[in-house]
């Protein structure tokens, strides 16, 4: 219709294996790219930097050589038909200032809108602000999940940054103490402050956060609550999540959807987090759910990496008229797959969800290849 837009939001976009590891990057995108051709706006997060410049910030030894990759291998967004990415995430400063905004003048020289990072806090608040159809979308970019040093501020290059504060609760001698989160309450203001702007110079507002409990299937930290629940309060119309690597619980909030993890899109890592040797993974029982699953080596996140899902929407000027998810599941090539009614995949990523969505209000409703959501 001439008065609305399709729009698919993704997960984690950044894969570390390119053509010198036999791994062609058009192959990733190859089996979803069509179903990402057939809308109108595409969204992603940017989970690498891109560039041949800078050091290691984080120290030599730290595991995280993956965060900067050759600028060539940030092919796989004109692949995909990204029209706006954030990059407002915990590898956007691996590598240094010049990294970042290395990667931040490559992807708008590709003709994709940008927000989340850049030369300063002014700058990594800016929204990256689409229009298709006379409709004008906005999208902003947070990250809770920043490494040491890589906040953006007045002056210095960086990520925009929603921080967290964690206390506890003590239950007694016998139990466990609660753990309580809550949003910065000066970073919670500037995202309320900068949604309020872009609702004045948007028809939709989509926030993206980069946030969350990693590897875990369905923990949702209290703080992500508190954001999303603030920002909708606030005008945005959406709300992604990445970071997770599962997928994680969705939510209507007054109307408005909640993705709190889309999982990974076109993704690889070399080799897995060395936190995974640390003893609560190596004795707790997250393992039931967070161990390896060898068959993925190049996916190290646990068994439910390879589950994911696309965010699909229909925007009109007067808001959203319809929020659905599209069940994929990523192949051994590392390749996503849209999952089709029929496939025994589909059922089995929709009692997924709806599991991973237990507490939270949501209702799914199978339309054909896609699951409405009210």
């Amino acid at each position: 219709m001439k008065n609305q837009i399709s729009f698919l939001g993704t997960g984690d976009c950044g894969p570390v294996h390119g053509p010198k590891d036999g791994f062609p990057i058009e192959r990733y995108s190859e089996l979803v790219r069509p179903t990402l051709k057939s809308v109108d706006l595409r969204f992603a997060n940017c989970e690498r930097q891109y560039s041949d410049r800078g050091a290691n910030a984080r120290g030599e030894g730290d595991g995280q050589p993956h965060g900067r990759q050759p600028p060539e291998m940030a092919k796989i967004f004109t692949d995909c038909g990204f029209d706006a990415v954030t990059i407002a995430n915990n590898h956007m400063y691996d590598f240094g200032p010049e990294a970042l905004l290395d990667t931040r003048k490559l992807l708008l020289e590709k003709g994709i809108a940008v927000t989340g990072a850049g030369r300063d806090l002014d700058e990594a608040r800016e929204p990256a602000i689409v229009e298709r159809n006379g409709i004008k979308v906005g999208f902003l970019g947070y990250c809770s999940v920043i490494p040491k040093g890589g906040e953006a501020a007045p002056g210095k290059v960086g990520i925009a940054p929603l921080r967290v504060s964690t206390t506890y609760e003590g239950r007694g001698p016998h139990d466990s103490p609660r753990v309580v989160t809550r949003p910065d309450e000066a970073d919670m203001k500037m995202i309320l402050d900068d949604v309020a702007a872009l609702r004045r110079q948007a028809d939709i507002v989509v926030v993206a956060f980069h946030w969350g409990v990693i590897w875990i299937p369905r923990v949702i930290a209290d703080y992500q609550v508190i954001a999303a629940h603030a920002c909708i309060d606030a005008g945005a119309d959406l709300i992604l999540g990445h970071h997770a690597h599962v997928p994680k619980a969705i939510e209507m909030y007054k109307g408005k959807a909640i993705f709190y993890s889309l999982s990974n899109f076109c993704m690889t890592k070399p080799f897995p987090s060395p936190k995974w040797s640390e003893t609560p993974w190596l004795h707790g029982a997250l393992r039931n759910y967070a161990d390896q699953n060898p068959e993925y080596p190049l996916l190290p996140y646990g068994h439910d990496a390879k589950r994911t899902l696309l965010a699909k929407a229909v925007f009109a000027k007067d808001g959203v008229k319809s929020v659905s998810f599209l069940p994929m599941m990523i192949d051994k090539q590392y390749r996503p797959e849209v999952l089709r009614t029929g496939d025994e995949r589909f059922d089995d990523m929709v009692s997924y969800m709806d599991w991973a969505s237990e507490g939270f209000d949501h209702t799914f409703t199978r339309h054909g290849d896609e699951v409405i959501i009210t």
